[in-house]
């Protein structure tokens, strides 16, 4: 899945009150630290990351987190 579809489902999981953990998301696929997950995540999987990602302050440890979430192979 491109970046761009991936960025919009998530955008659509965050709310407009939390745009600075979605512009951090955005950072970091833009800077390669976050990547597409290697298989499709369903909308239940991948709102339940977000949801966990929106809990804590944006950081490089929740970046870290999320990125998990979604490449469980990353190194993160």
């Amino acid at each position: 899945m491109p970046i761009s579809a991936l960025l919009a489902r998530i955008r659509r999981l965050v709310p407009k009150s939390d745009a600075q953990h979605f512009e951090q998301i955005v950072r970091n696929f833009g800077v390669g630290t976050l990547r597409p997950p290697p298989t499709p995540m369903s909308d239940g999987e991948l709102a339940r990351a977000i949801a966990e990602f929106l809990r804590k302050q944006p950081s490089s440890e929740s970046v870290a987190t999320l990125g998990r979430r979604l490449d469980p192979s990353s190194r993160l």
